[in-house]
């Protein structure tokens, strides 16, 4: 009968001895287990758990086709995806194996026989093999490859000594125990074979093709005995990595799944809102008890893999601010604070300041993040974009600097900033009737939508209104706008900043106001649709106005002419004959999927069209956002605005860098001059394009 014997000639007292073994390391694990669950239990509460069958399903398949990591990285999905399906199965086998002998036995029933058993032992096969050929990938792209992101360096505490050698240490011995499990299996099986050679044996090739080279070096006649002995190594190793499981890296395995179905997709993208109580003792996070239970669980699902790490533009420009960093750090102070201490961590030396497992009057940003690392995140959303685990950085960063918010811990000119919006309702400072001065140069009058109905209410924003930069992009707009007949309007000095970046900066108070004025204006206004030049005050107003009562259809004009274009509705004089590139700002193309509009439009122009490395959802941040934009960055290595336009000059031959935010185009142009690159390129919002496309040669 094709079947084998799992205690092959074993005695009682020996497979006694292995589920005493097995029964400790069970209990390890769920020791380990229920500390990790105890930990996220001391978490505040967080609303997870609507439409909880369609997060699993989503989960499920994120988790099975691995299209997280495989995102960006196709090496690493790879070698993932068979790693990931060959423990599956193997686990699928194991587990099969233990029914049929501690259950299904004691009923006299026998599923692991016959032809069930073959296809059995072919699919253990066929799936162990790929099973180690991704682990040996894994070793080649640590051990070989080494890409930047696996770097566990860091720069975000210069002059401190931090020890990171136990995340290596942890690594490896993931990685490696997972291969010797896997190879001492295969030579288990090729001795079984190998000592007692039934010939249906070969329905296992690889088994089969050990004991054939067991045999050739002359090993058959021991094959009995270390048999025995390699049973125990293999099964000691199995049980160990079970009971290491809660205790390292492979806990991931499981947390991971949970972390993705719990995932917000509109993190970062719509900000929690603080509830009463919450802003009567102080908005933000103080404690490490104040994340929330998916936050600490988050911190827990990271696997170190560090694509946040090379995604973050503060990184990236040499801020002190590595989003892995932040989350490891947190995880190391939750797990000795409120947790487990972690078995193989980070250690910080004494010129660190490190609070270690205190609680009683430590404040997380600041003693344990210190507050320019959250200063420095200009919530790009690339970490969250990127995370292939469903880690929500920014906003726990956001909910640690309304802390420092409320602390006044922050630079000057960003409170001078906050300042002035909450005085003039711009970040300029300026008179809020000062707002529309730049319709002045145009020769035909806007309509103001607070006393006559409008098709279109075009929400301009700070940037575009006071900056002489944006207002001569938005006399652009307008007289496109003009041109094409379209029946739009303003709310002139009826509108306020939009609160994008305030909310982002921390500021949840002044948000909430500006929130709440805009929406009383726009109730009072009569339009159809708003459009707006401006990609933060079009997610915020689109994502986070509606849960303060604003709901209404918006748009990003490129989206509106895009559509107006194809439907012939944009009468295009010529072709433009420039080669150019175009940059996604974050609010737009990660944010809000706006991605495909702008590329509609230069297409329709007859631009010669380039991407850059980074674009669409993987594009680099300019560097304004969160707040960025009023504060200081004088002591960045490389501004990431000037990292943008090297990255678009190694396009050869590109003549114009096209953007769609006048902030974006005010940091470009910026760029262009310290970068000194001026008369190698050109910065243009995409309307100027538009505009000269309209016109005919001359």
């Amino acid at each position: 009968m094709e079947t084998r014997e799992i205690f092959r000639a074993f005695p009682f007292l020996m497979q006694a001895a292995f589920y005493v073994v097995a029964m400790l390391a069970i209990a390890v694990f769920l020791y380990g287990f229920w500390q990790r669950i105890a930990k996220y239990r001391k978490g505040s509460a967080a609303q997870r758990f609507d439409k909880l069958g369609a997060r699993i399903l989503r989960a499920s398949r994120l988790m099975t086709t691995n299209a997280t990591v495989w995102k960006r990285d196709s090496y690493a999905g790879l070698a993932h995806l068979l790693i990931f399906w060959g423990f599956v199965v193997l686990f699928i086998g194991t587990t099969i194996i233990a029914i049929d002998h501690d259950v299904l036995r004691f009923f006299g029933v026998h599923t692991l026989k016959g032809t069930f058993y073959l296809w059995f032992s072919l699919s253990m096969d066929v799936f162990g093999v790929l099973f180690i050929v991704g682990l040996v990938m894994m070793v080649v792209r640590r051990g070989g490859l080494r890409p930047a992101q696996l770097d566990y360096a860091r720069s975000d505490r210069p002059g401190q000594v931090v020890d990171r050698s136990g995340f290596t240490r942890d690594d490896q011995i993931f990685l490696w125990l997972l291969f010797l499990v896997a190879v001492t299996g295969f030579l288990l099986e090729g001795l079984r074979i190998s000592a007692d050679r039934p010939s249906f044996e070969v329905w296992s090739p690889v088994g089969w093709a050990v004991a054939n080279l067991l045999d050739a070096v002359g090993l058959r006649s021991s094959a009995h005995s270390l048999h025995a002995y390699t049973w125990w190594i293999h099964a000691v190793m199995v049980l160990g990595f079970i009971g290491y499981i809660p205790y390292s890296k492979a806990m991931h395995m499981l947390v991971d799944f949970a972390n993705l179905v719990f995932q917000d997709d509109m993190a970062a993208k719509r900000l929690p809102r603080v509830s009463e109580e919450k802003m009567k003792v102080g908005a933000g996070y103080a404690a490490i008890t104040d994340f929330s239970w998916k936050e600490l669980l988050d911190l827990d699902a990271c696997t170190k893999c560090g694509r946040c790490h090379v995604a973050c533009p503060a990184n990236a420009s040499g801020g002190p601010l590595s989003p892995r960093d932040l989350i490891l750090d947190l995880r190391t102070y939750a797990d000795a604070s409120i947790g487990r201490p972690e078995w193989l961590g980070q250690s910080f030396g004494d010129g660190a300041n490190w609070p270690g497992d205190k609680v009683a009057g430590i404040s997380v940003p600041g003693d344990v993040i210190r507050p320019e690392t959250l200063w420095a995140c200009t919530t790009c959303m690339a970490c969250v974009e990127t995370c292939p685990v469903g880690i929500e950085h920014v906003t726990s960063i956001v909910q640690m600097r309304r802390h420092l918010v409320e602390e006044g811990e922050m630079e000057d000119s960003l409170q001078d900033a906050l300042a002035n919006i909450g005085d003039y309702g711009n970040s300029f400072g300026q008179s809020e009737r000062a707002r529309a001065r730049w319709t002045r140069e145009l020769d035909f009058q806007i309509k103001d939508a607070r006393k006559e109905e409008v098709e279109f209410l075009w929400f301009v924003g700070d940037y575009a209104s006071y900056d002489p930069r944006g207002q001569e992009l938005s006399r652009s707009v307008a007289r496109v706008l003009h041109a094409l007949s379209v029946d739009f309007g303003l709310l002139y000095e009826g509108e306020k900043n939009a609160g994008n970046d305030v909310r982002r900066v921390g500021e949840e108070g002044l948000y909430e106001m500006l929130a709440e004025d805009n929406i009383a204006t726009l109730e009072k206004a009569r339009f159809r649709e708003i459009i707006t030049t401006d990609p933060h005050s079009y997610n915020t107003i689109r994502n986070e106005y509606p849960e303060f009562g604003g709901q209404y259809s918006i748009r990003h004009y490129t989206a509106l002419l895009a559509d107006w274009i194809e439907e012939g509705r944009v009468p295009i004089a010529r072709k433009l004959n420039v080669k150019a590139t175009y940059h996604d700002p974050c609010y737009l193309g990660r944010y809000n999927d706006g991605v495909a509009p702008p590329r509609r439009i230069l297409e329709a122009l007859g631009v010669d069209f380039h991407e850059m490395a980074r674009c669409g959802k993987n594009s680099f941040c300019c560097g304004a956002g969160g707040g960025r934009i009023w504060m200081d960055d004088s002591g960045l290595e490389e501004r990431p605005s000037e990292i943008r336009i090297r990255e678009a000059l190694e396009i050869e031959g590109v003549e114009v860098f096209v953007v769609a935010c006048p902030k974006d185009y005010a940091m470009y142009t910026d760029a262009v001059k310290t970068s000194g690159n001026e008369g190698r390129i050109v910065v243009k919002d995409i309307i100027q394009l538009v505009e000269e496309a309209l016109q005919p040669t001359v």
